[in-house]
């Protein structure tokens, strides 16, 4: 696993473990010599992550759109940052630039682009692993809501458990490299 794009917020939210994952994510990234992949963003858990894999001599590279530079939120001492037109070539770049992908606590974004990967893995586009960070029970909800779509028939079991869920970013790591 040479690389792993993270899906997060361009915010920190409310709670200090949201941002302490978000750094022992990145610092397991560097002592892996993984490259981040990733929004781009200077602010928010994008910020976090970007920060702590450059500060552990790693590196990171960012897919933004011009649309996102122009506001300047783009982090500009990335190991690469590469500028595309739209969302839809962000989220094809970061997935051709990536061996696996991780969703960290964010919104809606965080959530569209984790969901596209799922689906690219469901249809057989990709068969990179996908992970779930569950930091503080974040994502709870949403695995509750993936368990009722599963036995609401709209999604199989094979598809539901290809998700690897964990607490801990190194172990939810170690998992993703393993399969």
């Amino acid at each position: 696993m040479r690389s792993v794009c993270v899906f997060c917020g361009s915010r920190e939210g409310e709670r200090p473990a949201y941002r302490d994952a978000a750094a022992r994510l990145a610092g397991e990234l560097a002592r892996r010599g993984a490259t981040l992949v990733f929004g781009g963003g200077r602010v928010g858990l994008m910020g976090v992550l970007a920060d702590t894999v450059l500060a552990a001599g790693g590196e990171a590279i960012g897919v933004m759109p011009r649309g996102l530079v122009e506001r300047e939120i783009a982090h500009l001492r990335l190991t690469r940052l590469h500028v595309v037109g739209t969302m839809h070539e962000r989220k094809q770049l970061m997935a051709d630039l990536a061996d696996a992908f991780v969703l960290l606590p964010g919104g809606f974004g965080s959530w569209d682009e984790f969901c596209e990967v799922v689906t690219w893995l469901q249809l057989g586009i990709h068969a990179k692993p996908c992970g779930i960070l569950n930091v503080d029970d974040y994502y709870s909800p949403l695995l509750a809501q993936i368990e009722r779509a599963v036995s609401e028939g709209f999604i199989g079991s094979v598809q539901a458990g290809s998700l690897i869920v964990d607490r801990e970013p190194e172990s939810l790591l170690a998992r993703l490299a393993a399969r």
